[in-house]
């Protein structure tokens, strides 16, 4: 019998508020239950609006606890209730004026396993990130959960091969990417290099990306939300480009080990020629 694993995905657009968003966001993971969704992963700082269009110290106050707060709180009775897996992606705040962009990661059971914090920070213009948080130092955990071993890279971090592999390398089954990335060349890299990053390290991965245009800039995000499995292929499509929608595939965790077994990537690395790599 194939070891397979319902998993759901949400682009959602900004509704206009933190408490509504919430809701919302609430609303669909119940709808993925219902569905037989047993992981799910929303998109990056879920609950406001992308602020990073602007540098604003207004947006500060999104900032929350993990795991004290009380979002975190909340999704943790959810999954509990659920009995579903979420990686939940935050503005946290570790104490006055330390920020980060995290995700939370809870078990089925509503137990808090632990945290991402994004590693790689952009200062770009429309995605002014610096501002906001500090890079994460956390490095690259894996969750054991009980749909299987989960990690998370964040948006930016996708252009970066080594945080893709050090996941890997460190067990992960499924890689969620929850983004905010707008149309233009972002468009073609979005399909580009999460389904080759499955392929180079052969597990599934999950790009979830927000939608439409929201009032602080004019960056248009283009959902297209899709897991990639560990051949790189798309399983069975993307979402709507302009559109909010929940995703859900089923994946087969049983094509991990297959396509490792075929491609043996992991047996043929040469790590004692990569030091050059780490020195400058």
């Amino acid at each position: 019998m194939a070891n397979t694993v319902k998993a759901a995905l949400l682009q959602a657009e900004w509704t206009g508020d933190k408490d509504s968003m919430i809701d919302v966001h609430e609303k669909y993971m119940r709808e993925a239950a219902e569905a037989g969704a047993r992981v799910m992963c929303f998109q990056e700082l879920f609950y406001g609006p992308y602020f990073c269009q602007v540098q604003d110290a207004e947006y500060y106050s999104y900032a929350e606890a993990i795991p004290d707060g009380p979002t975190t709180k909340r999704f943790q009775e959810l999954c509990a209730e659920l009995g579903m897996v979420l990686v939940l992606p935050m503005y946290e705040q570790e104490q006055p004026g330390i920020l980060y962009n995290t995700a939370a990661v809870i078990d089925a059971d509503g137990s808090y396993l632990g945290k991402y914090r994004k590693t790689h920070i952009p200062q770009v213009k429309g995605f002014w990130e610096k501002f906001y948080f500090r890079p994460g130092n956390l490095g690259y955990p894996v969750f054991e959960t009980s749909v299987g071993r989960v990690g998370v890279y964040i948006c930016y971090d996708r252009h970066f091969p080594e945080g893709w592999r050090a996941l890997g390398l460190n067990g992960a089954q499924m890689v969620f990417n929850p983004s905010a990335t707008s149309r233009g060349l972002s468009a073609y890299l979005w399909q580009l290099e999460q389904t080759a990053s499955a392929a180079a390290n052969m597990y599934y991965v999950g790009a979830i990306n927000r939608i439409g245009i929201e009032p602080l800039g004019d960056n248009d995000f283009y959902g297209t939300t899709y897991f990639a499995n560990p051949r790189g292929q798309f399983v069975e499509g993307t979402a709507s480009d302009s559109e909010e929608e929940l995703l859900i595939r089923d994946l087969d965790l049983d094509l991990i080990d297959e396509t490792r077994a075929q491609w043996a990537f992991y047996r043929d690395r040469r790590p004692d020629m990569y030091g050059p790599l780490t020195e400058s």
